[in-house]
């Protein structure tokens, strides 16, 4: 008994022990952070390696430590603290990443994949982390034997690669005309082939022309260029497209140079149709690949890009084109809708508004493209938000499509084709705006149906399917119109897409509507179409024709008309689970119970 008593003496004492260094550790862990967020790396890891001399098997003192060491380039102890960290937790996602990163700056590249590795193996929700880190071990592997190469060459004395480090010299010499230097930027870039010159430029420099030749920045720099300093800005351009095209790390330290960055989106809103074509270019070779985007989204202030470029709608050139074309690219990364937020309301609307009013008088097949990138853009919530609950955007939408009338050029057409899918977009929203333009909206899309081109027809059909559940109003005044009628009439002729957006209106109209649901037994005799509706695989479709079905069953003589239909059986085959739409089965039973009420011979 004395024994365990002093065992359990000893072991109180050593928690209580422990407690007081978990305390101090924990403490000086705080105080290291707040040194490394000053960027006192060396003052960090004191701290953090006193508070391991308290608790040598806290898993975070070691990770903390090993990213001070990173950032002092000492990647040896780095790794060294990581093995520990992983020692005290064998899943430790911060040891295997900043064991990636130590390993990849010592030229590692396999021993790095092997870390990010185990990551994705700890945890498949770190897919985006992993995927970035492999893309930087392999550009930066391809970066060292592009180098190589390229020393190589230098060596063996060839012609173009000496050229390359020769032209680049002359550039050095301070003081001359910016004629000279317009000229052997010209000459340099002819002289770049293909990826040893692009890393010649690098190695040699190249980047740095702008920060050492005071010449060379006044002209780029200028607000008012003259003549020389236009020439001398495009032929800059061009020089940066032909050094950065396939070339990621070439695009990397050129978007990271200050006066670049700064003055990209001034140059595309300069005026100055020369400079803003290789502009619009030099954006277009990190636009239309996945890390060019993220390094413009990581660099790049783009919350004024998306006015900037819709501004080129109004260009008759390739610019207009080829600013939609960057405007398309951007709306693949999240990065960019959250930016485009900041100005939509101010900024942007207010632009796209006008440019949707001058439908007639602008590039009409970049103005196509626009409202289809501003579609994209409504995936974003807030964005879809704002403009769904902007007035003039609906008033614009409307001139549009009811001017279609007196403008039948195809390039029109696909304008309006477009808006019809912007505004299809919007209706995902729901406010007193969309309700207040409810009558219109759905009388514009009425007209729209007696359209030629079947594309115009069925998002005019998808237009109405999602304006009408906002106005009660609306729904009467296309059944005035005849909208049973029609719809009947393009359900018939078929089309997944078109039937899913016909048979969706015709549910909404017939929902409260007794005209609707007199008109929908009328123009589908025997409920034809209804029936084969009944039997798609499509199963919205099966659920809003079961749901027709069950509100015109109350019409006199709807039900007896079905009687030498296998409409039971369907019925019964959706309801009884077939469907694994639980809204499907429910407006099946509904059906059928109406049926069996409506006519006592089921």
């Amino acid at each position: 008994d004395a024994f365990l008593a002093i065992l359990e003496k000893d072991a109180k004492e050593r928690a209580k022990r422990r407690k007081r260094n978990e305390h101090i550790a924990n403490a000086l862990k705080e105080k290291g952070n707040d040194a490394f967020r000053k960027g006192h790396y060396v003052i960090a890891v004191q701290r953090y390696t006193e508070g391991l001399e308290k608790l040598k098997d806290k898993q975070e003192l070691y990770t903390n430590r090993a990213q001070a060491y990173l950032k002092m380039h000492e990647y040896e102890k780095a790794i060294g603290d990581c093995e520990w960290a992983l020692k005290c937790n064998e899943k430790c996602i911060k040891a295997y990443f900043l064991m990636g990163k130590a390993h990849l700056a010592l030229k590692h590249y396999n021993e790095s994949r092997q870390c990010y590795e185990k990551i994705l193996q700890i945890d498949l929700q770190k897919e985006s982390l992993f995927k970035d880190c492999m893309n930087e071990v392999n550009l930066e592997e391809k970066k060292k034997k592009d180098e190589e190469r390229a020393m190589k060459e230098v060596q063996c004395g060839k012609l173009a690669a000496l050229s390359i480090k020769e032209l680049l010299q002359k550039l050095d010499r301070p003081d001359q005309n910016i004629l000279y230097y317009t000229g052997g930027i010209k000459l340099l870039t002819g002289a770049v082939k293909d990826c040893t010159e692009q890393t010649l430029f690098r190695t040699n420099n190249g980047f740095s022309i702008l920060k050492v030749n005071e010449v060379v920045r006044r002209g780029f720099c200028a607000e008012r260029k003259n003549t020389a300093e236009v020439d001398l800005s495009v032929t800059l351009l061009f020089l940066w497209q032909a050094v950065c095209a396939g070339n990621e790390e070439n695009q990397r330290l050129l978007l990271t140079h200050p006066d670049v960055n700064a003055q990209l989106p001034k140059l595309l809103s300069c005026g100055i149709s020369e400079i803003q074509k290789e502009t619009l270019a030099l954006i277009s070779l990190y636009s239309e690949n996945e890390n060019g985007r993220r390094l413009l989204v990581r660099h790049q202030d783009l919350t004024k890009w998306l006015q900037i470029l819709m501004t080129f709608v109004n260009s008759t050139d390739a610019r207009a084109s080829s600013a939609m074309n960057i405007l398309s690219d951007l709306t693949k990364e999240e990065r960019f809708k959250t930016q485009c937020r900041v100005r939509l309301s101010t900024d942007v609307l207010p632009l796209f508004t006008q440019l949707l009013t001058s439908a007639k008088l602008v590039n009409q097949a970049a103005l196509a493209h626009c409202i289809g990138v501003m579609g994209d853009l409504c995936a974003d919530v807030v964005i879809r938000m704002q403009m769904a609950e902007c007035k003039e955007c609906w008033q614009a939408c409307l001139k549009l499509v009811d001017e279609c009338f007196d403008v039948s050029t195809p390039k029109y057409q696909d304008c309006l084709f477009a808006v019809l899918g912007l505004m299809m977009n919007l209706l995902l929203e729901s406010n007193v705006i969309i309700q207040d333009f409810a009558v219109e909206i759905s009388g514009s899309c009425m007209s729209l149906l007696r359209d030629k081109d079947g594309r115009i027809v069925t998002r005019a059909i998808g237009v109405l399917s999602r304006i009408l559940p906002a106005s009660s109003s609306a729904v009467e005044e296309v059944v005035k119109g005849g909208v049973v009628k029609k719809m009947i009439k393009f359900l018939k002729a078929g089309g997944e897409i078109t039937s899913n957006y016909g048979i969706k209106t015709l549910s909404i109209c017939t929902r409260n509507n007794r005209q609707a649901q007199e008109d929908l037994v009328k123009s589908d005799k025997g409920f034809r179409v209804l029936l084969q509706l009944l039997d798609s695989e499509n199963e919205m479709i099966v659920g809003n024709a079961a749901f027709c079905l069950g509100q015109c069953l109350v019409v006199p003589g709807a039900a007896t008309s079905l009687l030498n239909s296998n409409v039971v059986m369907i019925l019964l085959k959706h309801a009884g689970g077939d469907a694994t739409r639980t809204s499907v089965q429910e407006n099946a039973a509904i059906a059928l119970g109406k049926l069996c009420i409506a006519e006592p011979r089921y």
